[in-house]
């Protein structure tokens, strides 16, 4: 895996400071059982690491001292596969913290996981889904073959449950990644194109969709490397900057936790290995960070950031403007 950072240090971007903590995202581990071309992760079926027992317990520590988190993002790999996803689940809901789980709708369908979208439902997890294309040879170039139909499926079962219908409560999002090196379309206009086809075809029904930018790292930013394409690239993401997207960029509320429970500003600077800075502190473990306040902290920034402020923005949320 070609190592983008070098390149992206010579790229500088404007400062940043963090408002406080609304959002606790959590990486549980960078198993998955796909290993999708724009994953930003690198995460696979062969990865073995995983978030133990213990560093989960210093999570439910952290929000059990926290009045400030509302939200608890899991991400991974496929969050799913970590045999202590649910404990987390329920410890946050009991403490009334709403819980997103970043599901790639295929592990829906994976042996052992047969009961997971009742375990979802149950606990009304908000349900954010990777879903790049409404098109068949779209999704399955990128995150391999059969994988559109598994997640036709696996939307279908999550709408017999009751996700993405009105009147719920229960949230079903889709997530749109572009298939190459360029922004996505303006996000209101493809969401009307999204449920419209999928209605259509699959008679599936769900709540938004988010688009994102492909960050020019880990998996993609190595293909852009070997393709060539990496310093045009690069240079779209600089050249579509938006000032206006600086107050809104998720690392201004948001601490990213990696699967040993070590600190960074975001899911992104995680994988860079770019920790938080906390004081003289470089690599500060989330156990030391209950009961401080994060505020006005200062948020690491290098050139990929312009993937988050390009166009109309970008985040673990969909678009900013």
């Amino acid at each position: 895996m070609l190592n983008t950072l070098p390149l992206l240090e010579k790229t500088p971007f404007p400062s940043l400071n963090r408002v406080g903590v609304s959002v606790l995202q959590v990486n549980l581990g960078y198993l998955c059982n796909q290993s999708c071309l724009h994953c930003h992760v690198n995460a696979g079926t062969k990865r073995k690491e995983i978030m133990d027992k213990e560093t989960i317990l210093v999570v439910i520590d952290y929000l059990a001292h926290s009045d400030s988190v509302k939200t608890l993002d899991l991400t991974g790999g496929a969050p799913e596969l970590n045999p202590h996803f649910r404990q987390l689940v329920v410890a946050a809901a009991d403490k009334g913290v709403r819980v997103i789980d970043r599901c790639n709708l295929t592990i829906l369908s994976e042996p052992g996981q047969e009961d997971t979208a009742e375990f979802l439902a149950e606990y009304n997890v908000q349900i954010i889904a990777s879903m790049p294309c409404y098109q068949k040879e779209n999704v399955d170039s990128q995150r391999g073959k059969g994988v559109y139909e598994r997640s036709i499926e696996g939307l279908q079962k999550l709408n017999s449950l009751g996700y993405g219908k009105p009147g719920t409560g229960m949230e079903l999002n889709l997530v749109y990644n572009p298939l190459g090196p360029y922004l996505p379309p303006a996000q209101s206009a493809l969401e009307v194109d999204y449920k419209k086809i999928l209605k259509e075809k699959h008679g599936i029904v769900f709540n938004h969709l988010l688009t994102l930018a492909n960050m020019p790292i880990q998996r993609f930013g190595s293909t852009l490397m070997s393709k060539g394409q990496f310093d045009d690239y690069m240079e779209l993401l600089k050249d579509s900057h938006q000032d206006a997207n600086l107050s809104t960029v998720m690392c201004r509320e948001l601490i990213s936790v990696d699967w040993q429970g070590y600190v960074y500003d975001c899911d992104f600077n995680q994988m860079l290995k770019l920790p938080m800075r906390m004081g003289d502190k470089i690599k500060p473990h989330l156990r030391e960070l209950i009961n401080l306040d994060l505020g006005g902290a200062p948020i690491v920034v290098r050139g990929h950031c312009f993937g988050c402020t390009a166009g109309q923005g970008s985040s673990c949320g969909g678009a900013l403007s």
